[in-house]
């Protein structure tokens, strides 16, 4: 069984507030910095949880405004569907390079703004795995939000839900994203800068290249552990070929 990931026992943990009424349906939680010191975990951290509640129906985030619990919280429905790595791959480049175009004649200063951060925090080399995974899903979130569009939003957040919390998928984008920093970076880098050109198209096929880069990493990798694994088994059998030779 893959490890939980820390942001998804912090997502429990508030999740079971909310049942308990400490956090009522309907209030504002708590400051990301109140919550990172309650439960002395990063802001990263917390923000992970909040994005991963968010996804599934317990929480909404207004932009400047905080999380906010939702008034109706979800029921058995927040089950997720059993898909690859490749079938959700290639949804998101369809639904986020949309968002992207959506997002490209009206995006605003202050969010080109905090792209900008969020990319210059993703080339931190000393970020962990964990906090670069949480970075880059804000780095998209961001972009899907300033789409305005609330279906193509609940749709992206339900993608990366499933990105974050299928052991199959996490498992495969973690093998993937420790050898393609660089590539990612440009990559979200060229988004940007279609963005700040107010370039729909240019902002479609960038998120798309990025995508397409992406399965095609996926599909190196898949074969690269196929290799691996068919040299395993050669191994295995040319040994038990020469141990029964010798017995013969």
């Amino acid at each position: 069984m893959a490890e939980r990931r820390l942001f998804e026992d912090v997502a429990d943990t508030i999740r079971r507030l909310i049942l308990d009424g400490t956090y009522p349906p309907g209030t504002r939680l708590p400051g990301e910095r109140e919550l990172s010191d309650r439960f002395e975990v990063s802001r990263v951290t917390i923000r992970e949880a909040e994005i991963a509640l968010q996804a599934t129906g317990w929480i909404h985030i207004r932009t400047g405004a905080g999380a906010y619990v939702e008034a109706v919280l979800p029921g058995d429905n927040a089950v997720l569907p059993k898909v690859s790595a490749f079938e959700l791959t290639e949804a998101r480049s369809l639904f986020e390079a949309e968002a992207a175009a959506l997002a490209a004649p009206t995006i605003s200063a202050e969010t080109l703004e905090k792209l900008e951060t969020l990319l210059a925090a993703m080339a931190d080399e000393n970020a962990s795995e964990d906090e670069i995974s949480a970075i880059d899903r804000e780095f998209h979130m961001t972009i899907a939000a300033a789409s305005n569009n609330k279906a193509i939003i609940h749709v992206i957040e339900s993608l990366w839900r499933m990105r974050m919390e299928l052991p199959e998928v996490r498992t495969s984008h973690s093998m993937v994203c420790r050898k393609d920093g660089k590539a990612r970076q440009s990559e979200h880098s060229d988004v940007v800068e279609a963005l700040r050109k107010r370039d729909a198209s240019g902002a479609r096929l960038a998120m798309r290249r990025h995508f397409n880069r992406l399965i095609e990493s996926m599909l190196d990798e898949t074969e690269e552990r196929a290799l691996v694994e068919l040299r395993r088994s050669a191994a295995e059998s040319r040994e038990r070929y020469l141990l029964s030779a010798k017995l013969a």
